[in-house]
């Protein structure tokens, strides 16, 4: 096939003026659009953005490679732009960006196609490549150095493949859509593994699906296996066999590290029980933010679910789920029970904590930090506890993996099913309570502080209450809040109520504002609870704001502590007063003033809202929550 039905002058853009990745991705797909290439630009912007949430596509020496392959492009093309200053578009070495390769594919990949796809990445590691396609000074002058390629790589093609060595290291690379990252990846490590002298074979996991599958013979001979890849790889056959398993990037940005990590006694024996067969998942973000958004995007369905069903349990009447309330209904016992404490919302936070660890440390990871989360709940460690709980589980999983790699032969079979459960749970379990049996004097501490202070000034009281009621989402600090409040209605005093009620309305309700004014700012899983968040707001479920505030404490945190301290403190200003413990806008008719409240929970919201939104970085649009 032609190179020029990929790339051609109307695809060409020697100079782009964006000045973010945005604005790029913005120009290219223009670009393509104009030229005819695309059915639905809006449709195929999303999906590169999506590509990008998966693994960012700058890579070093300047080059970035954006790609997707989706029902939105109508002819397979790419688009070559060159920003001459350069772009931050978090590349691989952190440094700026300045030729970018826009690729666009149909769901039907030709396997043509890839092969020019990959031939164009095998240079793109060569400095004198690179600047040679910066110095064109035309079109033609660039698509002459980019079919020259071509056809240079397509003739190195023909050359026997076989090595002249049995390899001493096998390898698979893949990624999600598996048009150049994959290709790269294992150009990388032939290259490297040539030049020190490694005899190499490697196994493509691209868009038209495995090349030069790895046989039998060669896995049973080698002395250790890479597994680079983001996606899915068939994992039996390497049982027994010394492996290391690493995202798709660490193969394009150091496979002489790889190699010699994966040779130098890194490499563990795969023991063949499914643990590797999950692929590790890239991030734009490397670390800890990345194990976060893993276990908020599991936790979603335990708080929207569970915070559903109880607002449904209050229709039925405030106290209706007590079967000692003259107003029970069984119904509403039901509901509650499957979406509160003893049901969703009880395992909402150990399902966090389980999928932090196992983000971290794979399976060995995932029980240690669940009991470690359900040890949070128990204790009153509420979310903060159970994000800690997460990243204790998975980062002492690791340590003991790291410690057991040398173990004798013998004692491999039995690491995963028994050292790793019982070790991991002791050290878990034990540092959870040490660190989380505090909490209860604590909050004891607080509720007596807040009961000392009276209520000599309304004002300040109320401000305080409704920002507490923010602090950490229904842990102990919320708690210790509401419990006042408690306890002022049963002292014939309903205005602190009103204001602990307000407070706790506006973290949920501002995250569902905020996603509808800075939809730009959200991933499509967190545009999709916002709109549960108003439910879960209106029926005072303080937790609905947990996701968010999981996958951006040091924005969203202060931002709704700021609104409901607002909310809090015009409540007692305007003088309006709560009788009922709970219930949200079905007790709104037992407030005193209730426009006068209400105006005062919207004022908190709206503040909530504009803060969040301006906080949030626009570069960290396209690397927020996985769709």
């Amino acid at each position: 096939m032609e190179f020029t039905s990929l790339i051609s002058a109307d695809t060409i853009c020697l100079r782009l003026h964006g000045h973010t990745k945005s604005e790029i991705l913005d120009e290219l797909i223009e670009v393509l659009a104009k030229a005819g290439k695309l059915i639905d630009p809006k449709a195929f912007r999303e999906a590169i953005l999506k590509r990008e949430q998966t693994f960012p596509t700058g890579l070093e020496n300047g080059i970035a490679i954006p790609h997707a392959r989706t029902d939105a492009v109508r002819l397979p093309a790419i688009a070559l732009g060159i920003a001459p200053d350069g772009v931050e578009y978090g590349s691989l070495d952190n440094q700026p960006s300045r030729i970018f390769f826009l690729i666009a594919e149909t769901e039907s990949v030709a396997e043509e196609h890839l092969e020019i796809l990959a031939s164009l990445t095998r240079h793109m590691q060569e400095s004198h490549y690179i600047q040679s396609l910066l110095q064109a000074g035309s079109t033609n002058e660039l698509i002459g150095l980019l079919a020259a390629n071509v056809v240079e790589a397509s003739a190195d093609t023909t050359a026997p493949v076989a090595a002249a060595a049995p390899p001493r290291v096998l390898a698979v690379t893949g990624c999600p859509t598996g048009i150049a990252h994959t290709y790269m990846a294992a150009d990388a490590l032939k290259v490297c593994a040539e030049r020190m002298e490694i005899p190499i074979r490697v196994e493509t996991r691209g868009a038209i699906g495995e090349r030069d599958g790895l046989t039998e013979q060669e896995i049973a001979a080698a002395e250790v296996i890479i597994i680079a890849s983001d996606t899915r790889v068939d994992m039996d056959r390497f049982a027994g066999k010394k492996l290391i398993r690493v995202p798709v990037r660490d193969a394009i940005r150091d496979p002489k590290g790889l190699l010699e990590r994966a040779l130098g006694g890194e490499a563990t024996i795969y023991s063949g029980d499914g643990d590797s067969a999950r692929p590790r998942p890239a991030t734009t973000r490397p670390g800890i933010y990345q194990h976060l958004m893993n276990g908020v995007s599991n936790m979603l369905p335990f708080v929207v679910g569970g915070g559903i069903l109880i607002a449904l349990s209050f229709m039925f009447g405030i106290d209706a789920f007590d079967p000692d309330s003259p107003n029970h209904h069984p119904l509403a016992t039901a509901l509650m029970t499957l979406g509160g404490s003893e049901g969703a919302f009880g395992l909402m936070v150990p399902v966090l904590a389980a999928f932090i660890g196992m983000s971290i440390a794979d399976r060995p990871g995932f029980m240690p930090a669940m009991v470690g989360g359900f040890v949070a709940v128990q204790s009153g460690g509420g979310f903060i506890g159970g994000m800690i709980a997460g990243l204790l589980g998975g980062y002492l999983m690791l340590a003991v993996s790291h410690l057991c790699r040398n173990m004798p032969r013998s004692l491999q079979g039995v690491e995963t099913v028994l050292i790793y459960p019982v070790i991991g749970l002791l050290l878990v379990g034990g540092l959870m309570y040490l660190l989380l049996m505090p909490l209860a004097a604590i909050n004891s501490a607080l509720v007596d502080w807040l009961a000392s202070l009276g209520i000599g000034n309304l004002v300040l009281l109320g401000t305080l209450l409704g920002g507490l009621m923010a602090v950490d989402l229904g842990g102990p600090v919320n708690k210790a809040a509401y419990t006042f409040g408690i306890a002022a209605i049963a002292a014939g005093n309903h205005l602190p109520q009103a204001a602990v009620m307000a407070g706790g309305m506006v973290p949920p309700l501002a995250m569902g504002l905020a996603t509808l004014l800075f939809r730009s700012r959200f991933g499509a899983n967190e545009r999709r609870a916002g709109k549960s968040c108003f439910v879960l707001g209106a029926s005072f479920i303080t937790e609905g704001a947990i996701p968010f505030a999981a996958a951006d404490p040091l924005r969203v945190l202060p931002a709704c502590i700021v609104g409901s301290a607002l909310a809090g403190g015009l409540s007692m200003y305007f003088g309006c007063q709560l009788p009922a413990p709970h219930g949200g806008i079905f007790v709104i008719p037992l407030v005193e003033r209730p426009f006068h409240y209400l105006l005062a929970i919207a004022l908190g919201s709206l503040v909530s809202a504009l803060l969040v939104g301006s906080l949030k970085p626009a570069l960290a649009v396209e690397a927020r929550v996985k769709d």
